[in-house]
């Protein structure tokens, strides 16, 4: 089961009638995150694969996966924003067993994504595994 969260992003992706609407809701979600310290833009946290820079910065506290991130483009921000959605908040052992594709595909995003946004959103989709799976 999805967060609340990304539920309710799903019931407002299916009120927007078309993509441009839903393109621009991602990026104004990306738009209103808090910003990344520029002090965490480092190697260590930055996503390989991205076609954009991508750094994110995953957090276990009292066994809830959350996480920060940031990319210098606009429409990679706000897919960092969906993604904050779906897995923020979420019991770390449950991260493993969202099947993010599928949920992701309830937005139609697999549609409407270039290539390389799409092998990005993989590449974002599978550090934040591997963290929690680390954890």
């Amino acid at each position: 089961m999805a967060n609340p969260d990304f539920e309710e992003l799903v019931e407002t992706f299916e009120f927007l009638d078309d993509w441009e609407d839903r393109y621009r809701h991602v990026i104004d979600m990306g738009k209103a995150m808090e910003p990344l310290e520029e002090a965490l833009r480092v190697p260590a946290t930055k996503v390989d694969g991205c076609a954009s820079q991508v750094w994110l910065v995953p957090q276990i506290k009292d066994g809830l996966f959350t996480f920060h991130g940031a990319s210098d483009a606009m429409i990679v921000q706000g897919l960092i924003a969906v993604l904050l959605a779906l897995y923020n908040n979420q019991p770390v052992a449950d991260v493993a067993a969202i099947d993010a594709p599928a949920e992701l595909a309830r937005l139609g995003l697999n549609d409407h994504l270039s290539a390389q946004r799409s092998n990005g959103l993989r590449a974002m989709v599978d550090r934040i595994r591997e963290t929690a799976a680390a954890a």
